[in-house]
């Protein structure tokens, strides 16, 4: 299965929030029960200062979008748009970690390279700005890949925002 990507626009977003919800879904079930599921949609989803900002990949495959996901030189660690907290502050590179985020693969995806492909883009792109390590917040499902991946828990928490304790991991890596 090949892969393409590309920036990510606002005229994406319809496809992207399809994208969004099936991965939240689908890909937790192995993690988390429904009520815990339901409460992630309220602490995650895509912030769309990232496709403003132009650190925002979409991922396809055969004209359909596999996933997206991206980075950030923003405060904010994750959420969405409707998440309370979000920071627009710019990071410091070289002194703050820039930041992984809103990283979604369509369950018809899973498993085929497209996190991998997303971090990769993210490294790059953070590296070209000056920064040397990626922090994100996992979620149970997406910790292996992160681990695979070289990023290291440094912390575990639960998100109750939603209305259930959604169990989390916030995680780092070196950029090499």
């Amino acid at each position: 299965m090949s892969f393409t990507h590309r920036l990510a626009d606002r005229a994406d977003l319809p496809d992207l929030l399809v994208v969004i919800e099936a991965s939240i879904a689908e890909l937790q079930k192995e993690f988390l029960d429904a009520a815990e599921i339901a409460a992630s949609r309220a602490i995650m989803g895509l912030d769309t200062a990232l496709i403003d900002d132009r650190t925002y990949f979409v991922v396809e495959s055969a004209g359909r979008i596999a996933g997206c996901g991206g980075w950030s030189r923003r405060a904010t660690l994750y959420g969405g748009d409707h998440s309370a907290g979000r920071d627009a502050a710019l990071l410091e590179p070289g002194r703050d970690p820039a930041k992984v985020r809103a990283m979604y693969t369509h369950p018809d995806f899973a498993r085929r390279g497209v996190g991998r492909l997303v971090l990769g883009l993210s490294e790059a792109a953070a590296a070209a700005e000056g920064f040397t390590v990626l922090e994100l917040m996992a979620t149970l499902s997406g910790e292996p890949l992160y681990r695979a991946a070289g990023f290291v828990p440094v912390e575990r928490l639960v998100d109750e925002a939603g209305g259930a304790a959604v169990p989390l991991v916030r995680m780092r890596k070196p950029i090499v």
